[in-house]
């Protein structure tokens, strides 16, 4: 039932505009992984995302990266150490977190790995394929406004809570 609640209340945050709040600013965001652990992008290969045909595949367990408290995944350990050694140039923009919302709205929605965007070699995720149509109507005024609104959330902030 407590699934089905945090559910309901996600998608309805989304779609109402919904804020949270934030106590204190600091340079640098949180790491979306969910409600609850500490896989990013729900275990895709973040390097994925910018080579071969840029569709993304899921990591395996036995390539783990910890980066900003998150563990991410990846299907070669070719991939894991492009990612070390440059973590902010795979990683997703905004931590992961929506970037129309973060964008539109100055909140924090969830990223959905699966609806994403590569925009001047930076990942951007959406919360679903109705928020990326909305995204998709004003990408850099969204980047913009997202990339000044980011910096003010605290590293412990989290959607949901």
């Amino acid at each position: 039932m407590k699934k089905i609640m945090t559910t309901l209340a996600l998608a309805l945050a989304v779609t109402s505009v919904g804020t949270i709040a934030v106590s204190a600013p600091a340079l640098a965001g949180p790491t979306y992984t969910g409600l609850e652990g500490t896989t990013a992008l729900k275990g895709y290969d973040a390097v994925s995302y910018f080579v071969g045909d840029g569709v993304p595949v899921k990591g395996k367990k036995q390539f783990k990266v910890t980066y900003k408290g998150a563990d991410y995944f990846f299907a070669t350990a070719a991939n894991a150490a492009k990612f070390k050694k440059s973590p902010a140039k795979y990683a997703p923009q905004y931590g992961g977190h929506c970037a129309w919302a973060l964008g539109a709205n100055g909140a924090l929605a969830p990223g959905d790995p699966t609806v994403y965007k590569v925009v001047d070699g930076k990942l951007y995720l959406n919360f679903n394929k109705g928020v990326q149509t909305r995204w998709n109507k004003d990408i850099p005024g969204f980047i913009k406004k997202g990339d000044v609104k980011w910096p003010s959330f605290p590293d412990t902030a989290k959607f949901g809570s």
